[in-house]
């Protein structure tokens, strides 16, 4: 017991001191994630099932099926506009009904005002509703120590080929 309080106030200690000093900022930012699972003419595949539950089709909307993605984050919903950075995460469909995901992304950012920095994504996301909310986790170079929630909104969806636009909604405090 000793040894877990030591811990614990050793931990407040290092977050107290990395935010000394500095004013905590809010930072709010939209963009979109384009998830493409099924390759066209043009577009390259962005998301791969890796594992499923055993003699079931692996399938976005089928419990336990397990996928990995590199998505481009961009400023529109056109995926040529200017790419803001990448999405890398996976996510897992957890509901027996098939209904959720549990997603883990890190956005890393590539344009000129946050290159180099990240957020880290976790959450249920309640895949079938219109708009659902995730939390941030943590973050770092601009975003070091960050904080706060972000919303997702489905903008495109083609379940059939299994691709995705996902416009993203972030408010985000920091140091």
């Amino acid at each position: 017991m000793v040894l877990l309080i030591f811990v614990l106030l050793a931990a407040a200690a290092i977050s107290s001191d990395a935010s000394k000093g500095q004013k905590l900022k809010k930072t709010e930012m939209s963009f979109y994630m384009h998830d493409w699972e099924t390759p066209t003419k043009e577009e390259n595949v962005t998301n791969i099932i890796i594992a499923g539950k055993p003699k079931t089709k692996w399938y976005i909307l089928t419990f336990g099926s397990l996928f990995a993605y590199d998505d481009a984050i961009t400023t529109t919903i056109d995926r040529k506009s200017t790419e803001l950075g990448r999405a890398h995460g996976i996510y897992v469909n957890t509901a027996l009904d098939g209904s959720d995901l549990h997603i883990l992304v890190s956005f890393l950012f590539t344009n000129k005002a946050y290159n180099g920095s990240t957020i880290e994504i976790q959450g249920a996301d309640r895949l079938l509703q219109p708009t659902r909310e995730v939390s941030v986790v943590s973050g770092t170079g601009k975003f070091r120590l960050a904080r706060g929630w972000a919303s997702i909104e489905t903008v495109f969806l083609d379940i059939p080929q299994s691709n995705a636009i996902l416009r993203w909604n972030l408010t985000v405090f920091h140091y």
